[in-house]
């Protein structure tokens, strides 16, 4: 990864970028640095399914080939952030040096976001076609500039609380810049994105790929291996309660109860759709500031077995979430843009393996997902599609 932009020359490979909304987070900044670091051979991509035997040869951008920037509403650099990220034991120790340029080069792409959400204007008087034609000269200038084959841009913003009225909220700002700039979209946030009704419009007329919502990077992973399960086994679940204890900016944000509810939806999705019907049992998210970019969640599973022999089944999946969203974002990123140059369109609900809500119709078990996405790789590759090349 060349800490330079320079415009390609014809015989060089096409580079993609891929533009991150709340591009200076955590999320982003692994990404950024993990992206760097496998590139150059400093670590393997653990995490990574694309990377693996049955997606090598898929057509996928190479890893090398990913050019990043984004909008986001603070300026803490990207070099500073990682270094944050390396003390907090997020990334490995000296891993912000060994790519310095890499983020460097990442940092100039940033612009700025807004508005800040339950901001009418952000303090600049635009209106929110004014905030989406900003949004998207922004992404345009950074494809042009850099000389890029395309773009796809990926949400790992905060979680934000549903909308109450009509209003956009910002994370439906950036997604229908996306679409207005000609990029594909992915939202890796339970963040409304392209769920807002006024955008279907938009979505179903751009011609564009999209998939989302929230990824599946946790607790909610593990339910949707659990639940199928269960229900294979024909035993019955009379309750599944979690708790989800976690600092960083996420559980700032998860600490606003609307904001939790938007999360905890996918969660609750996840369960209904694998059991068939949903479980006594809710999902508290705690706000533990000290814990930082690590979390701790806890699920206890009530079920019933032979003869109605009352059992429970405990979990505790303890990890680093920017960790384990760092390789989706860069999977979901490189699926998408092949996608794109493949000709799809709509919503890819073959890549309901990365979300805990998915667009699109598709399976819920985490299995059944994977044979989706493996058949998905194949069309990607062979250039095939049995519903056509727009759908």
């Amino acid at each position: 990864m060349s800490a330079e932009p320079s415009l390609p020359t014809p015989s060089s490979s096409p580079r993609f970028g891929v533009w991150l909304i709340g591009a200076r987070g955590s999320v982003a900044t692994t990404a950024i640095a993990g992206c760097a670091a496998v590139a150059a051979g400093l670590h393997p991509p653990a995490g990574m399914v694309t990377e693996t035997p049955d997606f090598t040869s898929c057509g996928l951008p190479a890893l090398s080939s990913l050019v990043f920037g984004g909008h986001d509403t603070v300026d803490c650099p990207l070099p500073k952030r990682a270094e944050h990220l390396a003390d907090g034991g997020v990334l490995p120790h000296g891993l912000p040096s060994a790519v310095h340029a890499e983020l460097v080069a990442a940092d100039r792409e940033i612009r700025p976001g807004g508005p800040l959400p339950g901001d009418t204007d952000g303090g600049s008087g635009r209106t929110q076609d004014e905030w989406i034609d900003v949004f998207a000269a922004d992404i345009r200038d950074f494809v042009r500039r850099q000389g890029l084959a395309g773009a796809v841009v990926v949400n790992v913003a905060s979680t934000e609380p549903a909308p109450t009225d009509g209003t956009l909220p910002p994370s439906s700002l950036y997604a229908a810049a996306a679409l207005r700039a000609g990029c594909p979209y992915v939202n890796f946030t339970p963040s409304t994105g392209l769920h807002h009704p006024a955008l279907a419009p938009l979505a179903e007329s751009s011609g564009l790929p999209y998939a989302g919502r929230d990824g599946k990077t946790g607790q909610t992973l593990l339910r949707s291996v659990l639940g199928p399960m269960f229900r294979q086994r024909a035993l019955a679940v009379r309750a599944w309660s979690g708790t989800n204890l976690l600092g960083g900016g996420d559980g700032a944000a998860l600490a606003d109860p609307a904001a939790a509810a938007a999360k905890n939806a996918g969660k609750e999705r996840v369960l209904a759709d694998t059991l068939g019907a949903a479980p006594e049992g809710e999902v508290h998210i705690d706000d533990v500031p000290a814990l930082g970019d690590w979390k701790t969640a806890w699920d206890h599973i009530a079920f019933d077995g032979f003869l109605g022999s009352r059992m429970i089944l405990q979990t505790i999946w303890q990890g680093c979430d920017s960790a384990l969203a760092a390789p989706l974002v860069l999977d979901l990123a490189r699926l998408v843009a092949r996608a794109h140059d493949r000709g799809l369109s709509g919503p890819l609900s073959e890549l309901g393996f990365y979300f805990k809500d998915p667009v699109g119709d598709g399976p819920s078990s985490l299995a059944e997902q994977y044979a989706e996405l493996r058949r998905f790789a194949g069309r990607l590759r062979d250039g095939a599609d049995d519903r056509g090349a727009q759908r």
